[in-house]
């Protein structure tokens, strides 16, 4: 087998089915195989996953949240094709994304595993797409809020680049580097993982890129982050790489960047113990209501009319994003049966002076999915 396409989920069936879908129309004419790890989703991820998709996907259901590393060494420990596609459940790919990686992991040997360029839900490139290693002094910077070496801001965003670090959203990994190097350290129960595996593929000799093959990625639908749960495995999960490969180096050294880490969950958690003080108080002023702009067929916008209606959504009907051009401040809502995913995508990007989010909606499965919410 080619590849094999890797997706840990947890409570986001909706988004899983579109990403599913994604992964599905871009991998047509490649030996692929799709497997979901579910890690005890209370959503009924598992039942709603065997009713639409049986025999199409591998499903392995958990007992319990074992988190991100341990759930994708399972699924990968199951398979033996030549590259391993690890995932996120609130990502949807552009038709062409997966062949555009794999063609370029075929002629790069050297290459370890690819990053691909990732775009916000308002067409926005997520700067996570391409990362630096988080040595001491780039740890340091960036904790005082100089990113830009992180983030190696200095590289083109329409040309392949040598990088350090991907992003665990979408990582293709050679089977036989991965099988050199190692898992993913079960260490980490979410985020740093995927540091730690690019950071050992490199010092395997091998090499790690970004190509600008295009997603969308919801950005932490899978997680709640904004509980206090996510600020202890976000920041302990920086303390685990730290001690791991930089717990040799002078106290001179290491303590400043471990105070820095604190200091930063400290801020973290002080920030979001006063949002929900404000909420509590009556003081927020709430989430503006959404404006849709709906774009498609005339099946699919006959259907939207009615759940506009039904929901009480501020809505406006087109049937050409010509016809849309002037509308700005609101959600544009694409029929997924009348344009791909790479339109999608394609048209986000012209989205950044306009306060424009993308969403969709699928005749097949009657669902109006933005990055906020999931109607049906």
């Amino acid at each position: 087998m080619k590849l094999t396409v890797v997706i840990v989920s947890y409570n986001v069936r909706y988004y899983l089915e579109q990403c599913i879908i994604s992964v599905q129309r871009a991998t047509k004419g490649i030996d692929c195989g799709i497997y979901v790890v579910d890690n005890d989703s209370s959503d009924h991820s598992v039942e709603y996953l065997k009713e639409h998709f049986a025999d199409q996907i591998t499903i392995i259901e958990s007992s319990h949240n074992m988190g991100f590393a341990r759930a994708n060494n399972i699924a990968i420990t199951q398979t033996d094709s030549e590259y391993v596609l690890l995932l996120n459940p609130d990502t949807f790919v552009a038709e062409d994304a997966i062949s555009q990686a794999l063609d370029f992991m075929d002629s790069h040997p050297q290459c370890g595993g690819v990053g691909v360029r990732m775009h916000n839900a308002d067409g926005t490139i997520a700067r996570e797409s391409r990362r630096g290693l988080p040595t001491p002094w780039v740890s340091l910077l960036k904790m005082l809020g100089l990113s830009r070496r992180y983030y190696l801001s200095h590289l083109p965003w329409n040309q392949p680049g040598r990088i350090d670090v991907m992003s665990g959203a979408f990582c293709m990994l050679r089977r036989s580097i991965l099988n050199e190097v190692g898992l993913l350290d079960k260490d980490f129960f979410m985020y740093g993982e995927d540091i730690d595996l690019s950071y050992r593929i490199l010092k395997a000799g091998y090499e790690n890129w970004y190509v600008p093959a295009d997603i969308v990625h919801y950005k932490g639908e899978s997680t709640q982050k904004s509980s206090y749960r996510y600020v202890h495995v976000f920041y302990e999960a920086m303390l685990i790489f730290f001690r791991k490969h930089y717990s040799h180096l002078s106290l001179l050294v290491t303590m400043p960047i471990k105070l820095a880490i604190y200091f930063r969950a400290f801020i973290a958690l002080c920030q979001m113990l006063y949002g929900r003080m404000v909420d509590s108080l009556g003081f927020s002023k709430g989430q503006a209501p959404t404006d849709y702009v709906f774009i498609g067929s005339q099946p699919m916008l006959e259907e939207c009319r009615q759940l506009a209606r039904r929901k009480g959504l501020s809505a406006q009907f087109f049937a050409t994003r010509e016809e849309a051009a002037d509308i700005k401040n609101a959600c544009i809502v694409y029929d997924t049966s009348a344009f791909t995913f790479r339109q999608i995508i394609d048209d986000a990007t012209h989205y950044q002076d306009k306060e424009l989010s993308i969403g969709t909606y699928s005749l097949d499965t009657h669902l109006l999915i933005t990055s906020l919410e999931v109607i049906q």
